[in-house]
């Protein structure tokens, strides 16, 4: 059988694959397994009970999906404080804020509306290992809590919520953001409450986009995953730069005055050379994934930036960070991670320290975007294969060897099952385009063939 959780908590089809009988039960294992341990103990000292912070994505499912899961947690004796529509990295700030003992995201992300998600975070605000999630899926089929009369669990509104969060994201700013025309896509999402505000309140002028959740419109035509409006608007108001969230404002991609699109690599060397530049990079190193552009490497050696790679996942990133305590890691998808800050990824944190910069500098986007060039990048999602053997099958290994070697220093070759969906990523890299879909195309054709359901 195959993992319930991904690479970024359970995800599917809303009351098809991810059910509110499932999200009951998630909840309710998640419970026991997270109020186990010495931190549970002094819970228990204190002669409270445990409590945990739900927030969710505006997505219509995420309605129902989030009693279930205030159910399952309740009848679980967990008091719940229910946050709203906010970012996912607001859920994780706040666990840590109020010391809550974990809390539950509902949110599918970039993914459309139909799709939903459940992940959850420790004690902390931290996403939870995989051997934790392990045993969460493990107890779904196991004992339950299940308390009564006063044992049982409350359900009450998270009223500050939103006002913790805009007030943390503004502290981490040592500049003013006055002079500064920011065009900001809220993605119909979580965004659209707070990152406006946040923006206005550090002193930039704002236009905004994509502020208008219906629940059915999140990530639809706007966000990260669709910039034309936002390069539009940009170029149409002459605004310094613009800003693209996705449906749970965890990531950030930009857009230059031209209407050229900034990933996430680009704002990685972007933040990374200015913190190194001002003594904050903890090691003169970036934490990133296996999927970052090899131009990222070239630039950041050119400045001095080690670069540690982890696997797709900014969990993984997130582990790594933590491990040496590094201050700056992320994905090219526009999760960026400042962990001295942060928990995880943050769209709206990311896009306030870019543009912090145009005004700690004086420098438009797109001179500070020109401290790396991109290599061409071809990636193509084979779907329709079975990416459970993509690892075991030698004659794809050995065609990937065989093209790495052909490319030598110029590219790379990286093949991946998707943690969230049913396909293969296949990924090269090469000195110009051409070369890069040639190989691509080989690679995607004998994938097709190998792996076929």
């Amino acid at each position: 059988m195959a993992r319930l959780f991904g690479t970024d908590g359970v995800r599917g089809l809303a009351n098809r694959e991810l059910t509110a009988d499932l999200a009951l039960h998630l909840a309710q294992a998640a419970a026991h397994v997270l109020t186990q341990g010495r931190h549970a103990d002094e819970v228990r000292a204190e002669g409270r009970r445990p409590r945990a912070i739900v927030a969710r994505d505006p997505r219509i499912s995420g309605e129902f999906l989030t009693a279930a899961v205030s159910a399952g947690l309740a009848s679980s004796g967990i008091d719940v404080l229910d946050a709203g529509v906010l970012p996912t990295p607001a859920a994780a700030f706040l666990v840590g804020d109020i010391h809550a003992d974990f809390g539950v995201m509902l949110s599918a992300s970039h993914n459309p509306a139909p799709d939903n998600g459940i992940k959850f975070f420790s004690f902390g605000g931290t996403k939870l290992p995989d051997d934790v999630e392990d045993r969460i899926e493990q107890d779904l089929e196991g004992e339950r809590l299940l308390p009564t009369g006063a044992d049982v669990g409350r359900i009450r509104r998270f009223a500050d919520a939103e006002d913790r969060y805009v007030i943390h994201l503004l502290s981490t700013l040592d500049v003013s953001l006055a002079g500064l025309h920011v065009v900001i896509d809220c993605a119909h999402g979580a965004a659209a409450g707070i990152s406006p505000r946040v923006f206005a309140d550090a002193g930039a002028t704002i236009t905004v986009i994509g502020s208008d959740p219906d629940g059915m419109n999140i990530n639809d035509g706007v966000g990260s995953t669709h910039l034309e409006l936002l390069q539009e608007t940009v170029i149409a108001t002459g605004a310094d730069l613009g800003i693209a969230h996705d449906g749970d404002a965890d990531r950030c991609l930009a857009v230059d005055a031209q209407g050229n699109v900034i990933d996430g690599d680009q704002i990685m060397a972007i933040l990374a050379v200015s913190l190194n530049r001002r003594g904050l990079l903890k090691d003169s190193t970036l934490v990133a994934t296996v999927m970052s552009n090899l131009g990222l490497h070239r630039a950041m050696k050119a400045n001095g930036i080690t670069v540690r790679q982890t696997a797709v996942g900014d969990r993984y990133v997130l582990e790594d960070l933590a491990s040496g305590g590094y201050t700056l890691g992320g994905e090219q998808s526009g999760h960026v991670i400042f962990s001295d800050y942060a928990t995880t990824g943050d769209g709206i944190l990311t896009g306030l320290h870019i543009a912090a910069e145009m005004a700690r500098t004086g420098s438009t986007l797109a001179e500070l975007a020109a401290v790396m060039t991109a290599m061409p990048q071809v990636l193509i999602n084979v779907r329709g294969v079975d990416r459970s053997r993509l690892n075991g099958d030698e004659v794809i290994a050995a065609a990937v060897v065989a093209e790495e070697a052909a490319l030598g220093d110029s590219g790379r070759v990286l093949l991946r099952p998707s943690g969230t969906e049913p396909m293969v990523r296949v990924m090269v890299e090469a000195v110009d385009e051409e070369t890069a879909t040639a190989v691509a195309d080989r690679l995607v054709a004998l994938v097709r063939s190998r792996l076929a359901v």
